[in-house]
């Protein structure tokens, strides 16, 4: 069963929520709180506070045990940005855009396999060739060149034997 909380508004910019959420995705509700607990971050705290009342819902609503709950997501949107202007040089402003957030946490009682990571970054060229080819796209190898014909080891055995 999913279990939902969400705060509204948080005086905080969604890029530097995010960093701290996306450390307790995956974990026990119980172990995310310790990692919380020990995050010298504002968004600790006030991630932690909605993460404090999505245990609470689980409990009350829907009658789960907090020990068996998981933090399935934990998603940082952004919120309605708030204008300021500050004087500047020679008489100009300077816009000062002060951000906020909303936080939404899922916690599950359902144990779900981590998925796999796919790598980061562009593809190397050589893929993206290949994806676009196929095979065909490989580079021609190059012809690899007939040994040196050697004697066999049968005359060589019959020249020494002539040879005596």
């Amino acid at each position: 069963m999913l279990v939902r909380s969400t705060t509204k508004y948080a005086r905080i910019s969604p890029k530097k929520a995010r960093h701290v959420a996306r450390e307790i995705q995956g974990l026990a509700v119980s172990d995310a709180l310790d990692a919380l607990t020990y995050t010298p971050k504002k968004s600790a705290h006030l991630i932690g506070k909605t993460l404090k009342s999505a245990i609470a819902n689980a409990e009350n609503n829907h009658e789960l045990s907090a020990d068996e709950l998981i933090v399935k997501e934990a998603t940082i949107g952004e919120g309605p940005t708030l204008k300021r202007f500050k004087p500047r040089a020679r008489g100009s402003a300077g816009a000062i855009r002060k951000r906020t957030s909303h936080i939404f946490i899922t916690l599950t009682d359902e144990f779900e396999a981590p998925e796999e990571k796919q790598r980061s970054g562009k593809p190397k060229k050589r893929d993206t060739i290949k994806s676009l080819f196929g095979e065909k796209a490989k580079p021609a190898a190059k012809k690899e060149e007939a040994p040196a014909e050697e004697a066999p080891v049968e005359e060589t055995e019959a020249t020494e034997e002539s040879a005596e």
